[in-house]
C-alpha cells in the first residue's frame, strides 16, 4: 500500500507558476502510474495530469495542457506537477492517487493524499 503526502500549494497570482510535490511511501511506487486531480469548491473532482511508473508517459487534461508539466523522480519516490501560465480557475485543492496506467479516471486510482490548495488571484 501506498501513502501520499502533497505539499507546495500557495497563494500565487495569474500568469505565475508553482510547482507541487508528490511523496510517497511504500515499495511500490516506482511500479504506479502517478495521477493528479483537483476539485475548486462546488464542482467535482477532475483530471489534471498523469505519469507512467517509467515516466515515459503522461497524460495531461486539455485545461492545462502546455501550461503544466508532469515528472517524477524514483529514487526520492516523489511526482511534481510543474504548474505555469496559472489561471484564477486553477484555483481549487490538487490530489495525488496511484493507480495502474496514466489513465484520466479517477476511479482507477487509490491513496488519494490529502491534497494541497493552490489559489490563483486574478
Amino acid at each position: 500500500q501506498v501513502q501520499l503526502v502533497e505539499s507546495g500549494g500557495g497563494l500565487v497570482q495569474a500568469g505565475g507558476s508553482l510547482r507541487l510535490s508528490c511523496a510517497a511511501s511504500g515499495r511500490t511506487f516506482s511500479r504506479l502510474a502517478m495521477g493528479w486531480f483537483r476539485q475548486a469548491p462546488g464542482k467535482e473532482r477532475e483530471f489534471v495530469a498523469a505519469i507512467s511508473w517509467s515516466g515515459g508517459s503522461t497524460n495531461y487534461a486539455d485545461s492545462v495542457k502546455g501550461r503544466f508539466t508532469i515528472s517524477r523522480d524514483n529514487s526520492k519516490n516523489t511526482v511534481y506537477p510543474q504548474m505555469s501560465s496559472l489561471k484564477p480557475e486553477d484555483t481549487a485543492v490538487y490530489y495525488c492517487a496511484a493507480g495502474p496506467s496514466p489513465y484520466a479516471s479517477a476511479n482507477l486510482y487509490g491513496g488519494w493524499g490529502q491534497g494541497t490548495q493552490v489559489t490563483v488571484s486574478s
